[in-house]
């Protein structure tokens, strides 16, 4: 039975209350609302904008569609395909209704439903521009009755998070952001005299070439990072770097890799603990164990090094269906990546460049694991953003010029999730700047640093005792649980489950 928009919109109406989820009548359940019988419902009564007072047409509960632009408009709150869900967020202290926008996100929908009834603040500051950090407040302000009730449920901010942002104003002001461009030059120099050397030793020497190869692609992975990551006019124009001289694409990157900076090691939701099954960062419950686990940390080099091929599929992946998506810059993206495989497979054998490959994967994985796996993991959302970050993140001192080279800014770990657009050059210097907060903020744990061989050791160790477990009956899932919406299938986002309770 098809379902008309007019008599959905009415059910809604007469059931709903702004983001308290129903259940729509079986009689109004046809093949397009199966896989979603439950809805969230957005502000029923649209709010003022830009000083503009809005209005219902025809009886109609209406919505927002918002542009890339934060420029917003009022339409009716479902079609024939859907409605739309809530999607409240509280930033600096003002609750915003982003339901609009979340498709025009520029980083991806499918994370930001997290921030549904949540506090957005560090996430809103850390990964946007300042022309971004303005633009928001185009966006509807909430309605009166949702901000009072979400408020209401919302913990208030910490003394931690209020002294951050006194910390991160206090760095803007002095200029933290501003590129080194000599540093810049240099670096990008590096990368370009490893595939130099590569590319004249693929013919004579293959597993020199290999070598020089794998490790141009481990530094173009790192400088492509902090591209991505980004805000100023100099990111922006390298910001396909990353997929020329890796093969990684932005797109791909930004809707995996901020969806990790924004929930940390929030099991069941931060898609870079979720490595099983063929490695376990927790005992699983039986029903999710593997017979791998038992082994695991003694072929944890294998997954490793398959890193960077799976990387560059799913690259290729989500780059295409970006373009057939229109999804802004994704044609430029594609380009990119073509290019890149154009000299790949020019210059280099094949002998030479696929052992690189699997060489950068197992050497990016060496790196990034241990910053984060063995420290705390959480299995419900953390309210304090900052707190979250020192809990769960763990620096490598490095012990040579090399080793500060090969980890790429990523043995400054703590200071990358907290200021993640500043240039990484800048790290090193924040270092005393952080360790002071911790201490003046009673900050659990303070701040944790290890010796970069010390920290690679404790990751294995935590493989092996992972390994030698008992499965444990209930355990967290890393694909997510009831009431959250890692829990894809569930549908359903932070606030809308409150309200449930």
């Amino acid at each position: 039975m098809k379902v008309s928009r007019t008599a959905l919109a009415t059910a809604m109406f007469m059931s709903a209350c702004s983001v308290h989820a129903f259940t729509v009548p079986s009689s109004l359940t046809s093949s397009k609302f199966r896989t979603n019988s439950k809805l969230n419902v957005a502000s029923v009564e649209p709010p003022t904008i830009n000083g503009k007072d809005t209005k219902e047409g025809d009886g109609v509960p209406m919505g927002w569609d918002c542009d890339e632009n934060m420029e917003c408009k009022e339409v009716p709150l479902c079609d024939d395909e859907g409605c739309r869900t809530t999607l409240d967020c509280r930033i600096h202290g003002e609750w915003y209704d982003l339901s609009g926008w979340r498709k025009a996100h520029p980083a991806g929908e499918h994370w930001i439903d997290w921030y549904d009834g949540r506090d957005a603040t560090e996430v809103m500051d850390g990964f946007h521009s300042d022309k971004a950090r303005q633009m928001y407040k185009r966006l509807p302000k909430s309605k009166t009755e949702t901000a009072q009730m979400l408020e209401a449920m919302a913990l208030p901010d910490s003394s931690t998070q209020i002294n951050f942002r006194a910390l991160r104003e206090e760095l803007e002001n002095e200029g933290w952001w501003d590129r080194n461009y000599l540093h810049e030059a240099t670096l990008i120099s590096i990368w370009a005299s490893l595939v130099v050397g590569a590319g004249l030793t693929a013919g004579t020497a293959p597993p020199v070439a290999t070598i020089l190869l794998g490790l141009s692609m481990t530094a173009a992975g790192w400088l492509g990072h902090d591209y991505i990551h980004g805000v100023d006019d100099f990111s922006s124009k390298l910001r396909n770097f990353a997929a020329v001289a890796a093969g990684l694409a932005p797109t791909w990157w930004s809707d995996k890799h901020n969806k990790h900076h924004a929930l940390t090691n929030e099991m069941g939701v931060d898609e870079d603990i979720a490595t099983d099954p063929f490695l376990f960062t927790w005992a699983p419950d039986p029903s999710e164990d593997s017979p791998l686990r038992k082994i695991q940390h003694l072929y944890f080099f294998v997954p490793f090094s398959a890193l960077f091929a799976l990387w560059r599929v799913d690259s290729v992946t989500v780059t295409v269906n970006a373009v057939e998506e229109k999804r802004p810059g994704a044609k430029s993206e594609l380009f990119s990546l073509m290019a890149h495989y154009a000299v790949l497979f020019t210059v280099f054998p094949l002998a030479v460049w696929v052992p690189a490959v699997f060489l950068s994967g197992l050497l990016s994985a060496i790196i990034v694991t241990p910053t984060h796996q063995n420290e705390e993991m959480f299995e419900d959302y953390q309210s304090d953003f900052v707190t979250a970050q020192f809990q769960s993140t763990r620096n490598a001192v490095t012990t040579n010029p090399f080793s500060e080279w090969i980890w790429g800014g990523m043995q400054y770990q703590l200071e990358h999730h907290l200021f993640p657009s500043m240039p990484r050059m800048r790290y090193p210097a924040l270092h005393d700047k952080l360790v002071q907060f911790a201490k003046d903020n009673n900050v659990p744990g303070g701040y944790r640093e290890t010796d970069e061989f010390q920290i690679i050791k404790e990751n294995w160790e935590l493989y092996k005792r992972v390994a030698e477990a008992d499965a444990v009956p209930g355990a967290p899932s890393t694909r997510g649980r009831p009431n959250q919406l890692g829990a894809i299938r569930n549908g359903f986002s932070p606030a809308a489950a409150q309200t449930r309770v």
